[in-house]
């Protein structure tokens, strides 16, 4: 016999239902806008090469990436990053775009090459552009602030970097796909063609035009991870070169593979939640295979 439930008890549950979905709502709500943001996610790899000189072994690489500054995150939480990036003893640092979210309406951009200074690698700090860093007439800006604060800022060019022995890898930047005019082929008119390439581009998705040029690995940023994840689908927001690859590492196949990896970032654009896809900081250790 089917039991009846009371007009009190309907209501009550009602009521009890109503209650749990806009607790669950509410506390997803607190938790993706003031929570997650600040849970730095902390990814460590070791890269195999047979291209990488055996004197750089153990050679230590952080990719930071897409702060966003003036969004949501802030100097405060920057200064403690350098800290715990030169608490890890980085041989070289590489910023892979996105500083400050709106250059030109950002007020505190001089207080960023002294506090960018502080961070410590002997074999240099690199960066290349992303699209906020040239949006809003922050192309020069960023020039300033990066040089100025000690980084080699990498617009369609490469870099070497050289070990006692004289062993080199090759560092290679690209400008911006977005806003910008990356030119990969321009980059790599210095640079002997059996060198260890690492290209250091914002957008990954331009990963599979770098595999056509003999790089070997890629780092990039953009994505912020999609920044909300929906369990079963994914990414909710993925911005243009930023669509076919949007996290951690991929294989990309051809006469010579490359390896790319997408970091998530530290801060927010647009919105101002991160739901699955925690900021991060890369670490890479370089091991000849």
């Amino acid at each position: 016999m089917e039991k009846r439930i009371s007009r009190r008890s309907f209501i009550k549950r009602t009521l009890s239902t109503i209650f749990t979905v806009f607790a669950v709502g509410s506390g997803s709500y607190f938790y993706a806008h003031s929570i997650e943001p600040k849970l730095l996610n902390i990814s460590k790899y070791t890269i195999r090469h047979e291209k990488i000189p055996a004197s750089f072994n153990g050679f230590k690489i952080i990719q930071f990436s897409d702060t966003h500054l003036g969004f949501q995150y802030t100097l405060a939480q920057l200064e403690k990053l350098i800290l715990k990036i030169n608490q890890h003893e980085p041989d070289i640092i590489f910023f892979t775009g996105d500083l400050i979210d709106d250059p030109k309406n950002y007020p505190e951009a001089g207080k960023l090459t002294s506090i960018l200074k502080n961070l410590k690698a002997p074999f240099g700090k690199f960066a290349v552009y992303g699209n906020h860093d040239h949006g809003g007439y922050g192309t020069n800006l960023y020039e300033q602030i990066m040089t100025n604060a000690g980084f080699h800022l990498l617009l369609n060019e490469a870099a070497p970097v050289e070990l006692l022995d004289k062993s080199q890898i090759y560092i290679v930047g690209i400008d911006d796909a977005m806003l910008g005019k990356p030119d990969i082929k321009t980059s790599l008119k210095n640079v002997p063609a059996d060198g260890y390439k690492i290209l250091l581009s914002h957008a990954p998705d331009l990963a599979d035009d770098a595999q056509t040029f003999n790089i070997h690995l890629q780092l990039s940023g953009h994505s912020h991870g999609g920044q909300i994840q929906i369990p079963f689908l994914g990414a909710l927001v993925k911005p243009p070169f930023a669509e076919k690859y949007v996290e951690g590492m991929y294989k990309i196949t051809g006469d010579e593979p490359l390896t790319l990896y997408v970091n998530r970032g530290l801060g927010t654009t647009r919105l101002p939640f991160r739901f699955l896809s925690r900021p991060e900081l890369s670490i890479f250790t370089l091991s000849s295979s």
